[in-house]
This record gives C-alpha cells, sequence and structure tokens, in this order.
C-alpha cells in the first residue's frame, strides 16, 4: 500500500479508519503539533508519534498509517524504537560502561549509546578482559578459579578438541549452583518461579520463592542420587516447560549428570533416537498433556520408544491414566525415597568448565539430527546474552514460550536465573487471551516470542484489552519476523522495542542481536553478539570486507564463548570448520545462513544456505521430511522438501517436490497428497510441521555427483511465487 507522507494526511483519512471523529479530530491536532516541532519524517517525529498518539486500542491500520507516512522518504532500516540516555545509564552494560567505559575504550569512550559499537569491538579483540568484567558483573562463582579466559588453540585447522580455543581452562564450577546462589542482589523470599496453568485464567499467579525452588531442586537432586547413577550419567527429560520441568533441570545439573533434551511434541521414534544417541540412562516424563479439554499422551509415546528407566509425573490429581512398565517409577515414589532428606542442601557437584551439562539435538543434512553437548561454559553464554542485549537483572519477570527440547527452554532458565530475574511459565497454548492474560497478570518485563505466535496474536486479535504497559522489551527468534508483525507487536506495549537475536543450538545463544542501547529498526538485527565477529562471504567464497553492506551466506569467527567443540554423533571439524576460508590467519566457523547487511550497518536473515529449512521456529533437514514423504504413496519416486521464503519476510513454507514412478499415465491429485504428507509429516515427525504446496516435477535438477540441487528448486519456486503475485 502507498502510504501518505504525515502532512498530506486528512482528519478524514483518520476517519476512514473506523476512529470516531472527536478522537480522530485529537489525533490528527497532535499530529500537526509534532510535525511543527519535528518535522514531517524523522526519527524524533516517529518517537513523539509513538509516545503521544499511537494507543492499542487504535486500528492498526493507524499505526501503520502513521509509521509508513513518517518514514515515507527515508529510506532502508528506519528506527521503530531509539534509546535515551537517561535510561541508557542504568542497563546492565550501561552501568558497566559507567563505571569502566574510559579504562576499555580510553579517550574514544563518550557514553553507553555513542560508544555501543566500540565496545562491541572491544569485546571482540579483547576477551579476557570483556569476559571476566561480564561474570564479575553476574556474580558467577568458581571453586577453583580458570587459569585465563580464553587459552588459544595453535592448532592451524582447529582439530582440537577446542576449535578456536579453551574457554574457562581449569575452572571448576556448577552453573546451576549459581542459579539458587544467594548474594547482596538476591534473598531467599525473592520469586524465582511465577507460573500460571491453563484453565486457572482467572485465579491469582501462583510464585515459588527462591527459598521454596531450591528446597524442590535439592530433593529432587538427592533422589537422583539414591538412584546409583555415574557423574556424567545422561538424563533425559521429555515434558513441557512447567515447574516441575524446570526443577528437574536444575536438579539434574546440580547432580553433575547430563540433561538431554527431547521436545514434547516428539513421535515414539524421534524420542528412540534422540535416547540412543545421548546413551541416556533414564528419563523424566509426564503421564499426559492437558490442552483445554484434549488429554495428549505423553508416557505412553516414551513406552513405545522402548527407552530406560522412566521416573513418571502425574498430571491429574487422581493419579496416573495408565499402568507403570516394570522398572518405571512414579513422581511420589522417587521423591519419597529421600522424604527425610526434605529441606538439607544439596552439595552441588562442580566439574571441569569442558563437562558436559546438556545434550540438543539440531537437524543436520543427514536425515540423523546431530547431538550437540553444551559444556558449562554454554549456560554463561546464554545468561550473558541476556544480560547486554535484552538487559535482564534483579526485578524483572522473563516470560518466553518454549520446551527444554530445543535451545530456548534451557536458555531461558539460566538468562533467567542467573541473572537474578523471575521466570514466568505458563503452562498452556501461548496463542490464546490466557497466555496474554497470564503475561499481564504476572507483570512480564520481557516477553519473548517467536514470529509465528505474534501474527497467531495479532489475526485473532486476542491481546485486545489486557494491559501490557510493564514490559520493557521483546526479543524475536526462531525465524525471520516480517515488518509489520513487529510494528504490531510493538504496539501492543507502548512501542517497547523488539531484540531480534538469531543464534543456534550449537552457539548456545546469539551470534547478531539487537541492543537497547542502539536504535533498532523492525524485523532487523543492530550489532553481532558480544565476543562475535561476523562474516558475509562473497561468491568467490571470502569474506566481503568488513562493515560492508552485501549479501551471502553467513561465517563466524571461531572465538565465540561457550559455543559448541564436538558433536556426539558428527565431525564437528568437519561440520563446522573444514573447507572454510582463512581471514587474519583464523580459519572461519560455518554457520549456514544467508545474511544481508544493508547500507545502514543492521542484518537481516533470508534463511538457511544449505539443505536445512526453518519451519516455525524448528530447524529440521529436507531429508528428514523426504524419508517419511517418500512412503507416503507408492506412486511416488522420491520428493525434495523445500523451504520456500515467504513474500515480504516471515517464516519458511514448507513445499514438496515430487516425481511420480509413472509420468505417463494418471497420478495422484497433488492436494489429496498434500492432506496425507501433513498427516505423515505430523504423526512421526512432528505435529506442529505442515505442507504449503506439493509441486509434480518431471525430474528433479542434479549435480554431477547426482546431489538433489534443492537450491536450484528453492530458487524456481520462489520466483513463481513471486510471479504470481
Amino acid at each position: 500500500m502507498d502510504y501518505r507522507a504525515l502532512d498530506s494526511i486528512a482528519v478524514t483519512d483518520i476517519k476512514a479508519l473506523g476512529i470516531a471523529s472527536e478522537v480522530a479530530d485529537k489525533l490528527h491536532g497532535l499530529l500537526a503539533e509534532i510535525i511543527r516541532s519535528y518535522g514531517n519524517g524523522s526519527p524524533e517525529t516517529w518517537c513523539h508519534i509513538s509516545k503521544r498518539i499511537l494507543s492499542p486500542d487504535l486500528p492498526f491500520s493507524f499505526h501503520q498509517m502513521m509509521y509508513y507516512g513518517c518514514y515515507k522518504h527515508y529510506g532502508s532500516d528506519p528506527p521503530a524504537w531509539m534509546p535515551e540516555l537517561e535510561s541508557a545509564v542504568f542497563t546492565n552494560v550501561g552501568q558497566l560502561l559507567d563505571r569502566r567505559g574510559k579504562e576499555f575504550l580510553g579517550s574514544n569512550y563518550k557514553d553507553p549509546i555513542t560508544s555501543f559499537s566500540s565496545f562491541q569491538e572491544f569485546s571482540v579483540s579483547n576477551p579476557e578482559v570483556y569476559w571476566k568484567a561480564v561474570l564479575d558483573d553476574m556474580q558467577i562463582t568458581f571453586s577453583k578459579p580458570p587459569k585465563c579466559i580464553l587459552q588459544m588453540n595453535d592448532s592451524p585447522d582447529y582439530q582440537s578438541p577446542w576449535p578456536g580455543g579453551q574457554w574457562l581452562p581449569g575452572a571448576v564450577f556448577n552453573p546451576a549452583k549459581d542459579c539458587l546462589s544467594l548474594n547482596e542482589n538476591r534473598s531467599l523470599d525473592d520469586a524465582a518461579l511465577i507460573w500460571r496453568d491453563e484453565g486457572c485464567d482467572n485465579m491469582p499467579v501462583k510464585r515459588l520463592t527462591l527459598r521454596e525452588l531450591r528446597t524442590e531442586a535439592w530433593l529432587v537432586a538427592h533422589a537422583l542420587n539414591s538412584l546409583g547413577f555415574e557423574k556424567g550419567t545422561a538424563i533425559a527429560i521429555d515434558m513441557p516447560m512447567n515447574v516441575t520441568s524446570v526443577v528437574i533441570y536444575l536438579a539434574i545439573v546440580l547432580a553433575g549428570h547430563v540433561v538431554v533434551s527431547i521436545a514434547d511434541s516428539f513421535a515414539a521414534r524421534e524420542i528412540s533416537t534422540r535416547v540412543n544417541i545421548s546413551k541416556a540412562k533414564a528419563i523424566f516424563t509426564q503421564d499426559l498433556i492437558i490442552r483445554g479439554d484434549k488429554s495428549i499422551p505423553l508416557y505412553s509415546r516414551v513406552v513405545d520408544a522402548q527407552s530406560p528407566l522412566a521416573i513418571v509425573i502425574p498430571t491429574r490429581s487422581t493419579g496416573l491414566s495408565m499402568k507403570l512398565r516394570d522398572g518405571d517409577i512414579s513422581w511420589h515414589a522417587f521423591l519419597e525415597r529421600v522424604k527425610d532428606l526434605k529441606g538439607v542442601e544439596f552439595a552441588a557437584v562442580e566439574q571441569s568448565a569442558e563437562s558436559f551439562t546438556n545434550i540438543l539435538f539440531s537437524s543436520g543434512t543427514t536425515g540423523e539430527p546431530k547431538a550437540i553437548p553444551w559444556t558449562l561454559v554454554t549456560p554463561l553464554k546464554a545468561a550473558a546474552d541476556a544480560w547486554c542485549h535484552m538487559d535482564i537483572h534483579k526485578g524483572d519477570v522473563v516470560a518466553w514460550p518454549t520446551n527444554l527440547g530445543w535451545m530456548m527452554g534451557p536458555w531461558l532458565v539460566y538468562a533467567s536465573l542467573l541473572n537474578k530475574a523471575s521466570l514466568a511459565l505458563y503452562d498452556g497454548s501461548p496463542l490464546g487471551s490466557g497466555f496474554v492474560k497470564f503475561v499481564q497478570d504476572a507483570k512480564v518485563t520481557m516477553l519473548g516470542v517467536v514470529p509465528s505466535i505474534v501474527r497467531s496474536w495479532k489475526s485473532t486479535k486476542c491481546t485486545s484489552g489486557y494491559d501490557w504497559s510493564s514490559i520493557r522489551c521483546f526479543s524475536s527468534t526462531g525465524e525471520a519476523s516480517t515488518v509489520d508483525e513487529c510494528l504490531w507487536l510493538m504496539g501492543r506495549a507502548g512501542y517497547k522495542p523488539v531484540i531480534e537475536i538469531c543464534g543456534g543450538t550449537e552457539i548456545g545463544g546469539g551470534f547478531v542481536a539487537g541492543s537497547l542501547l542502539q536504535a533498532q529498526a523492525l524485523s532487523a538485527f543492530s550489532t553481532p553478539g558480544m565476543g562475535c565477529s561476523l562474516f558475509i562471504l562473497g561468491n568467490d567464497g571470502f569474506p566481503l570486507p568488513q562493515n560492508m553492506p552485501g549479501i551471502g551466506e553467513l561465517a563466524l569467527g571461531p572465538f565465540l564463548f561457550g559455543a559448541s567443540c564436538t558433536l556426539l554423533n558428527a565431525d564437528h571439524y568437519d561440520v563446522y570448520f573444514k573447507g572454510m576460508p582463512r581471514w587474519n590467519g583464523m580459519v572461519l566457523r560455518r554457520h549456514g545462513d544467508v545474511f544481508e547487511r544493508s547500507p545502514r550497518g543492521y542484518y537481516r536473515a533470508h534463511g538457511r544456505a544449505d539443505d536445512t529449512m526453518n519451519l516455525g521456529g524448528i530447524k529440521v533437514s529436507s531429508v528428514e521430511i523426504e524419508r517419511i514423504c517418500n512412503s507416503v504413496d507408492e506412486s511416488i519416486l522420491e520428493t525434495a522438501a523445500i523451504g520456500v521464503p515467504s513474500h515480504g519476510g516471515g517464516p519458511e513454507q514448507l513445499t514438496i517436490a515430487i516425481v511420480f514412478k509413472n509420468q505417463s499415465g494418471s497420478t495422484p491429485d497433488p492436494n489429496k497428497l498434500k492432506l496425507c504428507f501433513n498427516s505423515s509429516l505430523q504423526k512421526n515427525l512432528n505435529p506442529l510441521f505442515k505442507v504449503h504446496r506439493v509441486v509434480p516435477y518431471p525430474s528433479l535438477p542434479r549435480t554431477a555427483t547426482n546431489k538433489v540441487m534443492r537450491r536450484i528448486l528453492r530458487q524456481q519456486l520462489a520466483a513463481e511465487h513471486r510471479a504470481k503475485l
């Protein structure tokens, strides 16, 4: 839509959006006053419009009229939010720079806003100083301190156990211990967890104090000890992210074991794959998942997966819905083993920094998910992301609909609790008014989202009438967002910023993000992550000059605090370093996304460069999907699963290119096949996956070595989609 410049907007234009005459007259008067003071299309104009004119109860079409009208002649990446120095100095980074800015940056230091980009560069070039300062600020404790922050790797090809270098060598600690620790910034009566169960939306929110969380986590850790597992045993969690699963997560880490993360949406086959790869000796699961009036079996899937010993939490007060397998243990019986130890502090098992603490899974291109171990350093990376980019600190209430099966679940635990904030959990669907009301009632200050959730809120209007004024900022990850979705979301909370962040399971957090110390453009990243260096590869496979606009496959500098250093079922060097170019003597780390750097210095993501796609925030390989689709109908010769970018941004849409065995005769209806594909994928892989389109082909494009060229198909399908618009 071609919006008018602000000074061309008349009262009648505002009324045409369904706004009452008296209100329209008042809005137009305020607009004219702002234009007189700040001009017709400057960032200052928009700043005053967003604060003084716009409110959640006004039609979104009016918000669009103001935003697009203000920036009609501005060009790319107009700022939707700008920091103010008065607030910036009170952020975590602002306070650190206020104390030590001149020490870090010398005479070049001006103030936290002006000098933020220089500070980010400092974090890359001076990891020893930067990370020590941040870990000290977060009050991370070590029973044995590290010899240094980063011990550089002398191997030219990074084929050592620690690609790029070893972080915190010699350190001995336990991150869950610090999640539960006391200090001058935290008391036993502070709310550690805030939650509500779906269906109890008119009841007060519940709170678990730090004292209560410690007691519960200690008891579960004691019970784990009673099972006789050796230190470092892999123990899986296949549950919704609720209070009990967070307690279990902390207890496993406290006891010196390794969490195996399994999403509660997985089918039995996927549960079995992850249990077998990780060699898990036990699994915590829930009897059922209750969503509205539906009861979704969970323990039965664990049984079908032939998992090891299961500890089963009842969902209903009436008890378990099915008889347990021989050898499995009910939650009550599990805790009863150590009932005399309730309230007795559990001595956290502290281990070396390179010890594993969590095994997560990320789909590769081989059909089997990559098993990525997090070391004890990775939780510190997660918490440091939140400390810097979202400014999480004591007094904050942090909510982010996710699951412990995906990296954002463990990330959220550490991002909240290591920063002395409260973790807010809603045990139910985040798509409806129940979750929206919980955000209001819990007084959430940092709300994390996946764009598909925002899209649902926007289309159903379920946020209408609720007060989100407590929110200081949003954060968004998992998939590409669109400008209008970000604009709409900001408008729900008085135009608080959306901090976009992009990372990966193998990184433990983000490599590119936004910041409360920089102007934020919609659906864009304003800075590399702290301690991260980004490189956009040109057509020749080598990095473009730093800070030069361009688009290409993204590569990362090898010195990434907390990033993966090994894989359980693949060669880490082959996956992330083999064949990568050098820059200033460093072998760059492969990431695989296509990124663009704009002339104004913002970054935008353009999807995967390889054959892994992103569906609703979940990375999945084409091979995994094709394996299931190929078996749906005997008339199918082969398929290719392609993630096609949406027009105007947003998540990728799953398209299945299909070749039939008999091309001269009758073939199945593609629309009927689409339904069959959806049914099979949702049953055998993930209930959240959905095929958007099925396209027949006489043959699939292939390389000289007979590999399917999915990238060519992606380009063709995207071009066809654009041509139809």
